[in-house]
């Protein structure tokens, strides 16, 4: 049985589940669907439920989670300055994401997207920050910033004035984070730009030039246009990202000094796993997974548009 909608045709649930079976799509569907609905299930919404109903406990990861306290780890959390701290570092990062890291990468993507054999080395060159992994980035650096045997300590003695602990200074410390998770993951984005860059119709760029276009002209008129849909989700990936760094962190500087470098992860690990109070840890992740939904479903509505897709 079919209805009409305007002139096409529109098959009935029993309808398109015969056609479906006739295509081998319906015995693929029931062969892989339920395994990957019941990992799904598992390792993502299970232990979300499990993160949520724990929030509402005090329990410190062992014995019987019977000691019910409400929403008191919420209250908890609005009234610790920590957590108020942690908040604006993780939209610090984002904005240096944003306005610092991806504006680098793109700039970068458009000097060596051309395949050529010099172009290749320098993408090898920048993108090998993003393949190390983030402790061992954390760690390389936080020899660079010591004062007494890294690289800012050899410069102080050099320039003859006292060595400077740039990860002891308050107004230093987070700074010297920025610039790290910069340096790891512009390579990443990079690689994003120049995938869309060579997508670039060759035709297109060449009637600009015939049209008198010059090189900022064929960018801004052209190029850019064309990769804004890598652009888009370039910044979707650093906007989720920023709020879940914790690896380089922790080594650099571990949340100090006076706990005015954490983000919202290594908060969580902090008071919450590191010190045993699991429950208050699990109320610190239910607020960080409503940020991510909130702000994915906000981005993909104001970037994308009505039915738009990353």
């Amino acid at each position: 049985m079919t209805t009409m909608t305007g002139s096409r045709p529109q098959l009935s649930p029993a309808a398109r589940i015969a056609r479906m079976h006739r295509q081998g799509k319906l015995t693929a569907l029931l062969l892989f669907l339920p395994p990957a609905l019941v990992l799904f299930t598992l390792f993502v919404i299970w232990p979300i439920f499990n993160a949520a109903n724990l929030s509402f406990f005090k329990w410190s990861g062992y014995g019987a989670i019977d000691n019910f306290v409400g929403t008191q780890n919420y209250q908890r959390l609005a009234n610790h300055s920590v957590f108020h701290q942690s908040l604006w570092n993780s939209v610090k990062l984002i904005l240096a994401s944003l306005f610092i890291q991806i504006p680098l990468a793109l700039m970068l993507a458009l000097l060596i997207y051309k395949k050529t054999s010099i172009n290749t080395a320098f993408r090898l060159i920048f993108f090998a920050p993003y393949i190390l992994a983030e402790i061992a980035s954390g760690v390389i650096w936080s020899f660079i910033f010591d004062g007494d045997f890294g690289v800012s300590g050899q410069i102080a003695t050099a320039l003859g004035i006292e060595p400077f602990y740039i990860l002891a200074d308050r107004q230093f410390a987070f700074l010297a984070i920025i610039t790290v998770v910069v340096w790891k993951y512009f390579g990443y984005h990079m690689m994003i730009f120049i995938a869309a860059l060579q997508a670039v119709p060759d035709d297109l760029i060449e009637a600009a030039e015939i049209d008198g276009a010059g090189r900022w002209q064929k960018v801004f008129y052209v190029k850019l246009p064309l990769i804004m849909h890598a652009i888009k989700l370039s910044a979707f990936f650093a906007i989720v990202g920023a709020l879940q760094v914790f690896d380089i962190i922790i080594p650099l500087t571990n949340g100090g000094p006076s706990n005015s470098t954490h983000s919202i992860v290594s908060y969580l690990y902090t008071y919450g796993l590191a010190q045993l109070n699991v429950g208050y840890g699990a109320a610190v992740g239910v607020v960080l997974f409503i940020l991510c939904m909130v702000t994915a479903f906000s981005y993909r509505r104001l970037a994308m548009g009505k039915g738009g897709a990353l």
